[in-house]
């Protein structure tokens, strides 16, 4: 991975569209800081389409593209894409979502893992979630590490479910989408534009796991420092890596794009 300070000034003026990752890329410790939010705003400002895209439900979703500087925003690990059309709010649904039975065999999911897994719990935004079983392993107490979370992923897999690590939760469901299956898809539907031929003018920014298919797919990717416990796992990794973790990270990166930006 090359350190963000060599991230190449011809490639940043080209730049039009930033996705970046939520929990642990843009914020540190749970919280979202000013210097990351401030960011999103800088983005805004230099004119960048802004696009998080979360494991986070859709509850959480409605509000961010609502209140949030975005352009629109990608929720449940690939599941949907909301976004606002003259304040009204618009949705787009991945089609391989598997919605019959959907929420039974979550169900069932969910109870084989509690017992299999002590001190194994739902997340708590659970409630506000659409086609999405997150399992929290540290984002509350007791924090159970990597290695737990690890094999409550091969419970979902061994149940038929697709399953992703990231810094906080492992999030499983049923249906053939990811992060970026939707990135591809949002592209085309809502800017029309392909992605294989516009992928140069976007970048992603992540931190853990369930960013994988993103660092793999995008040569303009990058890691906040804290994707560092996920690396040796990791079969594709981002081009490039951030000095400071989480928001910080993501708010150096955003600096030296306003860096190149005041030279033109």
């Amino acid at each position: 991975m090359i350190k963000i300070q060599n991230f190449p000034a011809k490639t940043a003026k080209n730049l039009k569209a930033v996705f970046m990752d939520i929990d642990g890329t843009l914020t540190n410790d749970g919280k979202l800081l000013p210097q990351a939010y401030n960011s999103l705003w800088q983005l805004k400002e230099m004119g960048f389409r802004v696009v998080p895209v979360t494991g986070r439900p859709a509850g959480w979703c409605d509000l961010i593209v609502r209140q949030w500087p975005v352009d629109g925003v990608i929720g449940e690990n690939g599941a949907f894409a909301f976004w606002l059309e003259d304040k009204k709010l618009k949705r787009l649904f991945h089609p391989t979502i598997a919605k019959p039975n959907m929420k039974e065999k979550l169900a069932e999911v969910k109870e084989i893992i509690l017992k299999e897994i002590p001190g194994s719990r739902v997340a708590a935004g659970y409630a506000y979630s659409l086609f999405d079983l997150p399992i929290d392993f540290r984002e509350e107490e007791p924090d159970l590490g990597f290695r737990v979370a690890e094999d409550i992923k091969n419970i979902f897999e061994r149940l038929g479910a697709t399953a992703k690590v990231s810094d906080i939760h492992v999030n499983g469901w049923f249906g053939d989408y990811n992060k970026l299956a939707m990135v591809r898809l949002f592209s085309q539907e809502v800017w029309g534009e392909n992605l294989e031929e516009y992928k140069e003018q976007y970048v992603f920014c992540g931190d853990s796991p369930n960013d994988e298919p993103m660092f793999a797919y995008f040569d303009n990717s990058i890691a906040v420092a804290n994707i560092s416990p996920f690396i040796a796992n990791l079969k594709s990794l981002p081009t490039y890596i951030s000095t400071n973790e989480g928001g910080l990270g993501f708010a150096e990166f955003v600096d030296i794009l306003a860096s190149y930006k005041n030279k033109t």
